[in-house]
């Protein structure tokens, strides 16, 4: 466990890290060209590799730290009923909108993103839909999970919030990854939303529905019984990934790209820190079965002590 860990927090720093890069390189080097003719050859072929490579890199980084936080938090089972449907349903949905419009509008993927499955999406992108996704979901149902409220009417309403935070996402995303100097996807129609046309949004709203209610309906009445400092990968995922995208539309994009960004602070980071918060705090936990590593903690901690006399003879004093 204390490998898996370790592996988790340096898949995040490297996230992270990739992201940070990528802002540098996007925002400041690439804008002047004279800063990577001012690099040696060697330097030059590192900076147009990272260029290349920089959104395959931070991508696979966060989704294999979430993926990990997931089997450790959730276990193999929960882990794989939501990252499975959310790979293969975003796929297809992402392969059926590049081919027929519907449900994002008329767009297609350039390069920077990896191998395009069919020539058409690369195989990075259901990533992200699982590792955004599931940060969402998991900071929507830990939330919800101390509210009093029936189970089915706490499903809908974990669907209903997880879908909201991703599409809030999507806000400063798309605008940062289609409409600025070096886009990664383009609209093949002019959208009346900044540039995005509004069933692209409706298209995501309903794409993170479908497959958090497919994960919902396996996960059954598992209770997420996460506590708020068990919860720090999500938000921070979350965050961090809202901040690259923010970053990038206000810093390559004009003034009016504060409207969309605002609507993603307010739509997005804002529930998904008041859903940190309203989870269950690290002195309270939610009624539910202890997991099993606590279990055992709690079986070790109930064995009767030892006699006095043989706790004399072993201990030597």
């Amino acid at each position: 466990m204390k490998l898996l860990i370790t592996a988790e927090r340096y898949f995040l720093i490297g996230h992270v890290g990739a992201m940070a890069f990528g802002l540098a390189g996007l925002l400041l080097v690439l804008p002047n060209p004279e800063l990577i003719l001012s690099l040696s050859s060697v330097g030059q072929s590192i900076f147009q590799w990272s260029m290349a490579g920089g959104g395959v890199v931070y991508i696979i980084f966060g989704a294999a730290a979430v993926a990990i936080y997931a089997y450790r938090q959730l276990g193999l089972r929960l882990w794989l009923a939501f990252m499975l449907p959310s790979v293969f349903l975003s796929l297809g949905s992402e392969l059926l909108g590049t081919s027929t419009g519907f449900p994002f509008g008329h767009y297609q993927y350039l390069s920077g993103l990896g191998y395009k499955v069919a020539g058409l999406v690369p195989f990075t992108i259901p990533l992200s839909w699982f590792y955004m996704g599931l940060v969402s979901y998991l900071l929507a149902r830990a939330g919800l999970e101390r509210i009093g409220m029936a189970n089915w009417v706490r499903h809908i309403a974990a669907i209903a919030l997880g879908s909201l935070l991703l599409t809030a996402w999507d806000f400063v995303l798309d605008p940062a990854m289609s409409q600025t100097a070096f886009p990664f996807w383009e609209f093949q129609e002019v959208g009346a939303f900044f540039g995005m046309p509004y069933r692209n949004l409706a298209g995501w709203m309903g794409t993170g529905a479908l497959f958090m209610s497919v994960a919902a309906l396996l996960w059954g009445n598992t209770r997420i019984s996460l506590q708020r400092s068990q919860l720090g990968l999500p938000l921070i995922v979350y965050v961090v990934n809202f901040a690259f995208g923010a970053i990038i539309t206000l810093g390559a994009l004009d003034a009016r790209y504060l409207l969309p960004t605002s609507l993603s602070v307010l739509l997005g980071v804002v529930p998904a820190v008041i859903l940190w918060w309203m989870a269950a705090p690290a002195t309270q936990t939610v009624e539910d079965a202890p997991s099993e590593a606590d279990s055992q903690i709690i079986e070790r901690a109930e064995l009767p002590a030892p006699p006095v006399e043989v706790a004399a003879k072993s201990g030597g004093r």
